[in-house]
């Protein structure tokens, strides 16, 4: 029994294209190949509509080049206003800052002629005790032996992500407190940051990316030199705050140094701003004072 061809009696088997096969074969989408017939017939725009695009096209361009001479010109025009404004403000801050030089070298002066008539009336014992509370209030210069802490920045690689610099490895205010307080604990006797002289009311703060002592600003390297006992460095090494910066530097790149120092000289602080004072002894009572329970 003959199987009847399922092809109509043709002997060949053939299979109707599938989608991908006929999206190979014509990419373009019929609509267009339509659209695209019925404007090659019509001739595309003519008359009046190809003019008007013609015309329309010219005003966009002529108002785009009209803006961007008009741009141009205030640019040109507000530069000598805005190069005459930043020359007078680099002016005022050279006059201010000699203005700022010259009081400074007048109040040393004063300084010195308040201390020199000082030592005129005061004894010799008073005087050496003077200079021993200023040694100590940081408003002397001292000298002596003790320790070195060095601080520097790490690298400070950006983000790939976000191009943001990460600052992990930079010095911070905090750092700075932290190890001026360790050197205290230790048994310093006075610390100085980058010549900065550390007194009861100096602040180590950040300021944007700089770090003010006392309002002056300082800058990496920082060093904290301290003078004290003569194991003050390797207490500071061997202390909470060596392990502290030692993990900073691994883990960050942030360097980190400790050493001996000796015969440094320390300078005073420029000024201490006297806040509040207790006579060291107190006054006597005066004798004409009612007794307890007088009243």
């Amino acid at each position: 029994m003959t199987v009847p061809d399922p092809d109509g009696g043709s002997g060949k088997r053939t299979f109707g294209p599938d989608f991908l096969t006929e999206l190979f074969r014509n990419p373009l989408d019929p609509g267009y190949a339509d659209a695209a017939a019925r404007r090659a017939e019509t001739g595309g725009r003519t008359g009046a509509r190809k003019h008007a695009a013609r015309g329309s096209a010219a005003v966009v361009l002529l108002m785009i080049g009209f803006l961007i001479v008009v741009a141009y010109r205030q640019t040109v025009a507000e530069e000598p206003a805005r190069t005459q404004a930043r020359d007078e403000l680099v002016e005022q801050v050279q006059r201010r800052r000699a203005g700022t030089e010259q009081l400074q070298e007048r109040a040393d002066k004063l300084a010195g002629e308040v201390a020199e008539l000082r030592e005129r009336s005061l004894s010799d014992a008073a005087i050496a005790r003077l200079r021993d509370l200023e040694a100590a209030a940081g408003l002397a210069r001292v000298r002596g032996s003790g320790a070195k802490v060095t601080l520097a920045d790490g690298p400070t690689p950006v983000d790939a992500v976000t191009g943001e610099r990460r600052t992990e490895g930079q010095v911070k205010d905090t750092d700075l407190q932290f190890a001026a307080n360790a050197l205290w604990s230790a048994g310093a006797e006075a610390i100085a940051i980058n010549g900065e002289r550390l007194t009861a009311t100096s602040t180590i703060r950040q300021a944007g990316e700089a770090i003010l002592v006392d309002v002056r600003p300082v800058t990496t390297p920082y060093e904290v030199v301290a003078i004290g006992p003569g194991d003050l460095a390797g207490d500071f090494r061997d202390g909470f705050a060596g392990q502290f910066f030692e993990t900073l530097s691994t883990r960050y790149g942030m360097s980190f140094e400790v050493s001996k120092v000796k015969n440094v000289t320390l300078d005073g602080a420029a000024a201490l701003k006297l806040r509040a004072a207790t006579p060291s002894i107190a006054p006597p009572a005066p004798s004409g004072s009612a007794s307890e329970g007088g009243r």
